[in-house]
């Protein structure tokens, strides 16, 4: 099934317009001054919620690159590049890197040079860092969050179309990157709440949880006992 799903996706359901767009998202060149222009535009300029959000999003991500390195290297499953003759789509060099999607993407088979090229398959990187992303994204900005899926479920197809991922790669990795975010992020709100009561009481009265007003109340069950306690002190 798993090997039946790859070739329909990487060389039946084709088209030049998607091979253009699924080599775009599969490059993370072109995408990374974006985003780095977003988590510097929260960071100096958004209020708690967005700092909050990019700080901990950066802190899960960094963690995520041990826990696929760490699973790599346990699993070391061969890629579909590297064990069978599969379609590749490659973006044409281009300075600055975005102006490559003008040009028309290369596609070619894979060979005996793409056997070494790579590394293990499973999990997918690409799929775990842009899991996380929703799955922050979700929690933090619920109403307009939740369609950063539709990019990761796009990133994800996109691994597949390229010929880099098998599709049980790319299933896996979704149910151990949302683990790992909902995991982080509850570390995260632990840290808070112990420290931020004890080293800024005014604050933490003010955000008794990182994510105010939406799913705070799941992850510590004690904030609206720790408001009771705050309204009772101003009294």
């Amino acid at each position: 099934m798993d090997q039946t799903i790859f070739h329909l996706i990487n060389e039946k359901w084709t088209s030049p317009a998607l091979d253009l767009f699924m080599a775009a998202l599969g490059d993370s060149e072109i995408w990374k001054p974006l985003f780095i222009a977003i988590g510097l535009g929260a960071l100096f300029f958004g209020g708690f919620k967005a700092r909050a959000f990019i700080v901990c999003l950066l802190l899960s991500l960094l963690i995520a690159e041990l826990f696929t390195g760490i699973l790599k290297s346990a699993f070391d499953r061969h890629r579909p590049k590297q064990v069978e003759r599969v379609r590749m789509v490659e973006l044409q060099k281009a300075r600055p890197k975005f102006m490559s999607l003008f040009k028309k993407p290369t596609i070619r088979f894979s060979d005996q040079s793409d056997h070494n090229r790579s590394g293990p398959s499973f999990p997918s990187g690409h799929m775990w860092n842009n899991t996380i992303i929703a799955v922050y994204c979700t929690l933090f900005y619920r109403r307009r969050g939740w369609l950063y899926w539709i990019i990761t479920a796009a990133v994800g197809y996109s691994r597949i179309y390229l010929g880099a991922h098998w599709p049980s790669d790319i299933i896996a990795t979704l149910f151990l990157a949302v683990g790992e975010a909902l995991l982080m992020l509850g570390l995260f709100e632990l840290i808070w709440r112990t420290g931020a009561r004890k080293w800024a009481p005014n604050l933490y009265a003010q955000r008794p949880g990182l994510i105010v007003g939406q799913v705070s109340n799941l992850l510590g069950k004690d904030s609206f006992h720790d408001r009771v306690k705050n309204l009772r002190h101003e009294k």
